[in-house]
C-alpha cells in the first residue's frame, strides 16, 4: 500500500517549472578589490564587544598553573575554540613557563622543515643537559655534534632517553595551529607525534579546523600527544595566521607582494632584518648573477656585526625559507646561492617599505 499526503492542503507547495535560463555571469566577472585596500579596509573595522573579549582572555590566566601542572605530568595541551589562541599560549608561554625552554612552531605557515626543528630541540636539549654536571659527565660523552648531521630517528632517540637528573625538567614545544596547512599531512602528524611522546618534550598546540581531530589515530591521540584538550574562545582576529593566505575578493600585484613580504620582515628580529637588506641589495647591484653565495653572505654580516657565527646566520635563513621569503639555488658554476622570488620593481618596493 502506498500512501500519498496532500501536502497543498497544509500551505505547502513546490514548483517543477524551470525557466530554463542559464546565468551569464562568471566569477572573472568579478570586479576584484586590490589586496592591499582590502586588507587596510579589515584592519580599520573595529572589534566588538572589546571589553567582553579581554575579560575573557583575562579569565584564562587562572588557568595557567593548571596548564603546568598538567604539562609536568606528561600530558600534551590542545587549545580549541572559535578566535586566534596565539596571544593566549605566548602570554602563558612567557609568564607560567619561564623556568622551561620552549620552541614555537609556526604551523600557519605555507611549509615547515620539522628535521630542522628536531636538530634545533636537540640543540637545546643538549645545552639544558650541559649545565647539569653529573648529568653531562654521564650523557654527554655519549653524544656527538653537530645535531644537523644527524638521522631523524637519532634525534628522537637522544630526546626521548637523555633524561636529565631533575625529572621536573624538560623542553615545551609551542604549535600555532598544528593543523595549518603545512602539518596537515600524515607524514608531519606523524613526526609530531612521535616529537611529543619524547620523554623530554611537552607539547602544546592549537586547532582551528573544525575537522583537526581527524588527523589523528587513537594511538596518536591518547598515547603519543596524550591530549588534555581545553576550550579556549578569544573571538581574537586571526591577524598574523591570515597574513599568508590570499583574500578571495582580491587580486594581487607588485605593490601587494612587496607590502606582503614587508609584513613578514616586521615580525622578524633587526639583525634579521638587516641580513635580508644585504641579500636585496646585493641582488639589486647585480642582475645578472643568479644569486648570492652563502659565503659572501656570511662574510658581509659578519663585518657588520649582525651574527657571530654561521649557525646564527642559518637559523635567519631558515626563517626566510620558512616564510618563502628567499629561495635556493644552483648556479651555473655549480655553487648554491641564496636569492629573493620577487621581480626587481617588487624587490625595490620591498626595500622602501622596510626603510620607513
Amino acid at each position: 500500500m502506498v500512501m500519498k499526503r496532500n501536502l497543498s492542503s497544509r500551505g505547502i507547495t513546490f514548483s517543477q517549472k524551470s525557466s530554463g535560463k542559464k546565468s551569464t555571469r562568471k566569477i572573472s566577472d568579478i570586479d576584484l578589490v586590490d589586496e592591499q585596500e582590502l586588507r587596510a579596509a579589515v584592519a580599520n573595522i573595529e572589534p566588538k564587544h572589546e571589553k567582553e573579549t579581554i575579560a575573557l582572555v583575562n579569565s584564562y590566566k587562572k588557568l595557567y598553573p593548571r596548564w603546568v601542572f598538567e604539562l609536568r605530568c606528561g600530558f600534551g595541551l590542545l587549545m580549541y575554540g572559535f578566535g586566534s589562541k596565539k596571544a593566549l599560549i605566548e602570554s602563558f608561554a612567557s609568564t607560567a613557563l619561564a623556568e622551561y625552554p620552549v620552541v614555537v612552531i609556526n604551523g600557519y605557515l605555507q611549509s615547515i622543515n620539522l628535521k630542522q626543528v628536531m636538530t634545533a630541540l636537540a640543540e637545546v636539549w643538549w645545552d639544558q643537559l650541559k649545565t647539569r654536571q653529573r648529568t653531562s659527565s654521564r650523557i654527554l660523552q655519549k653524544v656527538q655534534q653537530p645535531f644537523n648531521s644527524r638521522s631523524v630517528d637519532d634525534l628522537l632517540a637522544f630526546l626521548d632517553k637523555s633524561e636529565a637528573e631533575e625529572n621536573d625538567s624538560f623542553i615545551c614545544v609551542v604549535v600555532h595551529n598544528i593543523d595549518g596547512p603545512g602539518l596537515r599531512d600524515s607524514e608531519s602528524q606523524q613526526y609530531l607525534a612521535r616529537i611529543a611522546s619524547c620523554s623530554n618534550i611537552r607539547t602544546i598546540a592549537t586547532v582551528d579546523h573544525v575537522n583537526a581531530p581527524l588527523l589523528w589515530d587513537k594511538k596518536m591521540v591518547h598515547t603519543q600527544f596524550n591530549w588534555y584538550w581545553y576550550h579556549v574562545p578569544t573571538y581574537a582576529p586571526y591577524k598574523v595566521e591570515g597574513i599568508f593566505f590570499p583574500l578571495i575578493l582580491a587580486h594581487s600585484n607588485t605593490s601587494q607582494s612587496a607590502k606582503t613580504a614587508a609584513i613578514v620582515l616586521q615580525s622578524l628580529t633587526p639583525n634579521a632584518q638587516s641580513v635580508f637588506k644585504i641579500l636585496a641589495e646585493y641582488q639589486r647591484s647585480h642582475p645578472e648573477e643568479e644569486g648570492m653565495p652563502f659565503d659572501n653572505l656570511y662574510t658581509i654580516s659578519r663585518e657588520r656585526f649582525l651574527v657571530s657565527s654561521q649557525v646564527t646566520l642559518n637559523s635567519h635563513l631558515t626563517e626566510f625559507k620558512d616564510h618563502e621569503l628567499v629561495k635556493t639555488r644552483r648556479r651555473s658554476d655549480g655553487q648554491d646561492c641564496l636569492y629573493i622570488p620577487l621581480t626587481n620593481d617588487s624587490l625595490e618596493k620591498l626595500l622602501s617599505e622596510i626603510n620607513q
